[in-house]
């Protein structure tokens, strides 16, 4: 473990220019220097439950806000792929390349990724699908720990379908995932989301976010991922379980509170 608390937040998409700089300047200004912070913003969510759903501004302009961020605050970034041909474009800009849980199987993608990210000494933050075995995860990381060195991969606990609508998060797979050499984070907004749950679009508990998160962290999570927005009613994605961006500061000293407890045992 390092001795700061790993965190990727930033808005679910990308909405604009403007309101990427927003956020991060907010988080950089206002997050202590406990907090190893890392920017989050898709420039595509390929997965949205409804056709009409707003995806992002493709990978161009997300792309250019990304560099705008980390060149302005001087954070690390992170975003997502969907496919293989992706792979190198972003890892050029990027310094996390995240794999979709849907995606977390795809052989392709996987090694393309992990390829792209050795080229360019950036690390490969894979979800666990909601339909995986925690234990499962060793298979994912067999496929690219070859290519790249076990410290530069990252897995993520995001929750595990239970029945139809509605995630659970098995505070055991945190270790679980950590036999596979590679460090596991918490998803701590997606585990509590509703898929498909309002029927057009997922809903979501974010009241159980800090409960959560709390848990994960005394379980043993190296680090946390979190959605934030200033206004989340008015997110374009992911509006029911974004945190207020207001709210992420307080939140992260409790969450480095835990995880110094962990350091120090």
């Amino acid at each position: 473990m390092t001795t700061r608390l790993l965190t990727f937040c930033g808005p679910c998409v990308l909405e604009s220019e403007e309101l990427a700089m927003e956020i991060a300047g907010y988080l950089k200004e206002k997050t202590s220097t406990n907090i190893d912070l890392v920017f989050k913003g898709s420039f595509d969510k390929a997965n949205r439950t409804s056709i009409d759903s707003y995806r992002g501004p493709g990978i161009e302009k997300g792309l250019d806000i990304l560099n705008k961020v980390n060149q302005k605050f001087e954070l690390p970034t992170i975003t997502d792929i969907h496919l293989p041909e992706q792979a190198e474009e972003v890892a050029a800009v990027v310094d996390y390349v995240q794999i979709p849980a849907f995606l977390c199987r795809q052989t392709d993608l996987l090694v393309a990724a992990a390829n792209a990210c050795a080229k360019y000494g950036k690390s490969l933050k894979i979800k666990k699908g909601q339909f995986l075995a925690p234990s499962d995860t060793i298979n994912i990381v067999n496929k690219v720990k070859e290519i790249l060195p076990l410290n530069r991969i990252l897995l993520t606990e995001r929750g595990s379908s239970f029945g139809y609508n509605n995630l659970i998060v098995d505070m055991a797979s945190f270790n679980e995932m950590k036999k596979s050499g590679a460090r596991a984070i918490f998803d701590a907004t997606h585990s509590v989301q509703r898929p498909g749950g309002l029927g057009h679009q997922t809903g979501g508990k974010r009241d159980q976010i800090e409960t959560l998160a709390k848990a994960a962290m005394a379980a043993g999570a190296d680090g946390v991922f979190m959605e934030a927005h200033p206004e989340p009613a008015k997110a374009l994605s992911d509006s029911a379980t974004c945190l207020p961006l207001q709210d992420v500061p307080a939140l992260l000293e409790k969450l480095f509170k835990i995880y110094q407890v962990n350091l120090n045992a």
